[in-house]
């Protein structure tokens, strides 16, 4: 259902995760979402401050409107941008164009239930990764982990806590697995360090300019350099 260069014209994809996501980006503010999240950008400028001389590679996974995708990529990261939603990647496209960043942003449109992009990543990231629709979840993040290359880093920001205008209804019990219970869902084995494994709080803003306290995992790990 997906390649590696998004065309905006494609709308063959119906599955249940690309509807739902459709449906979510249509009644967004296309601004929303376009600056860095601050604590990926906190973890990456501290543990992978710069792509290398000979240019890094980074995937960003489930990348919406880009904020995260861009902001790498003006630092010198060679980023694909990965999101099922074909309207989510319209934007980034034009938000590239805009900032000039076109040669360095890549949107690819994946089910990543259902495929994922080739090759190996210099850093690899997941902000939210969280959806209402059942997907293999832990199967995609370990995915994202194989997909590191030797000295690469993964850093997944995710959900420990609701903000209130959070897509999910306000009804639904959750409960999210602590950054522990998460890394070991990685399943990784020998051969990797753990950079950063910890829930902080933080003040969040909202679409609306509204404000909340809110919890995050973060999961920094890195692939050890092949001998």
């Amino acid at each position: 259902m997906s390649s590696d260069t998004t065309r905006a014209t494609d709308t063959t994809d119906t599955t249940d995760s690309a509807a739902f996501w459709e449906n979510h980006y249509a009644g967004v503010d296309p601004q929303w979402g376009t600056r860095p999240n601050v604590v990926l950008a906190e973890a990456v400028t501290a543990l992978a401050p710069e792509p290398g001389g000979r240019g890094g590679r980074a995937l960003d996974l489930g990348c919406g409107h880009g904020g995260d995708a861009l902001w790498l990529a003006s630092l010198g990261w060679d980023v694909t941008a990965v999101d099922v939603s074909a309207t989510a990647l319209e934007r980034v496209a034009a938000g590239a164009d805009v900032a000039g960043l076109t040669e360095r942003v890549h949107p690819s449109r994946h089910d990543l239930a259902r495929s994922f992009p080739d090759g190996a990543y210099e850093l690899v990231t997941a902000s939210y990764f969280h959806t209402p629709v059942e997907i293999p979840r832990d199967q995609v993040l370990r995915r994202a982990a194989e997909a590191v290359a030797p000295g690469g880093l993964l850093v997944l920001v995710e959900h420990a806590s609701l903000a209130p205008w959070s897509w999910r209804d306000g009804h639904e019990d959750v409960t999210f697995p602590s950054p522990d219970e998460v890394l070991a869902s990685l399943r990784l084995g020998d051969g990797w360090r753990t950079e950063r494994c910890h829930a902080p709080e933080r003040t969040a803003t909202g679409p609306g300019g509204e404000t909340a306290t809110v919890t995050d995992n973060v999961i920094a790990v890195r692939r050890a350099h092949q001998d």
